[in-house]
Parts: structure tokens; sequence; C-alpha cells
């Protein structure tokens, strides 16, 4: 019997997901949970076969930063990351990180229960049509800091407070806003915002 811990901040979509394991004769439903980080403490204490991550979730760890977490204190659990955007960024990102499946939040049921399945057993499974949009699109160019920069910028942070969280002065903030505006072919650093969020860069 597979063991799947599900993930996901949206309770329809996570009793949807809930629903569909259960219909499986060879799986079954360990916990369900909202944030990354209660998928962390979950995970090591109930040791799923599989967890079953949104990519994009509230609180202090979103899934990309749940999954990280769980290769390091829980590797013996298979990830298999979701998304509601086919983001060929976000794939290769999770895929750095070590999890063994990536799937679209519209794929088939029984797609998804076949993807549990595989990264139960220890395979890698990947959308196809992610797939090949990860081998033909464009990587980050973004280097982590420069994406922490605009991430916080983002959220709203000004100059001194980016500056502070970082350790940096408010020129070399102002210079990495600026190398980002560049890179990202941006108008200004709103649009470069909404650059990186598109590509999943951020």
């Amino acid at each position: 019997m597979i063991r799947v811990l599900l993930a996901e901040d949206m309770h329809l979509i996570r009793g949807a997901l809930a629903a569909l394991i259960a219909l499986e004769a060879d799986m079954h439903v360990a916990g369900e949970v909202a944030t990354g980080e209660a998928a962390v403490a979950l995970a090591i204490e109930v040791r799923p076969e599989v967890v079953v991550l949104d990519i994009q979730m509230p609180g202090r760890l979103d899934g990309l930063d749940a999954a990280r977490e769980l290769r390091e204190r829980a590797p013996e659990c298979g990830l298999l990351m979701l998304t509601s955007a086919g983001n060929p960024d976000l794939l290769r990102r999770a895929l750095a990180i070590g999890a063994r499946g990536f799937m679209v939040k519209d794929a088939p049921p029984v797609r998804l229960a076949e993807a549990i399945r595989r990264v139960a057993a220890g395979e890698t499974v990947v959308d196809p049509d992610l797939a090949a949009a990860a081998i033909a699109g464009r990587p980050n160019p973004l280097s982590p800091r420069e994406a922490e920069v605009l991430r916080r910028a983002g959220e709203g942070a000004d100059l001194a407070e980016i500056a502070a969280e970082f350790f940096l002065s408010k020129g070399t903030v102002r210079n990495y806003l600026g190398a980002i505006v560049t890179k990202l072919a941006a108008r200004n650093r709103l649009d470069a915002v909404r650059i990186a969020v598109e590509k999943g860069w951020i």
C-alpha cells in the first residue's frame, strides 16, 4: 500500500486529490496539510512513500522550499510536485532539488495516479509537454542573490529593507536591481518582477 501525503493549500483541490487516491486500491492518504512547514513535519512523522506537493503554498516554506528540506530530512520520501502553471523553469528547479515527479494540476486523474505509483517505485515522472518546453525554454538568467533581491522588491520591500535583510548597502541593492532589469530586458523594476514571476524565476 502506497502511503501518500498531500500538501495543497486549496481545500477544494486537496479534497479532490484525496478522493481520487481513495479510489485506488493500492494507495491511501496518510495525511493532508496546507503549508510547506506542515508537510515537512508530518512527512518526518509518518514517512509516506510519496509526498504530493503544490509548488506554490503560503507560509515560510513554499513547495520548492519544502521539497528541499524534505530531501535533507526525509530523503526516502518520493516527491511529486504539482503546479497550476506549466512552467519549464519551475520544472528544472524542482528536478534539481531532487523531486522525482512534476505534473500540472489539470492532468487526467489516471495520469496522476500512475505518477504516484511510479514515483513510489523510484522512477522519475514528468508531464511530457512540460519536458519538451523545458528542453527548449530559456534558463533562469538571474543569480540566486538577484532572484532573492527581486522577490523582496516584488513583495514591496524598499531599498533600505532589502539592504538590511541581505547585509548589503543600498547602492549595491540598486545595482542588483539595475542589472536585473537589463538581464530581463524589462522596462523597469515592476516589469522585471512581472517577467520573473511569469517565468517562474522568483
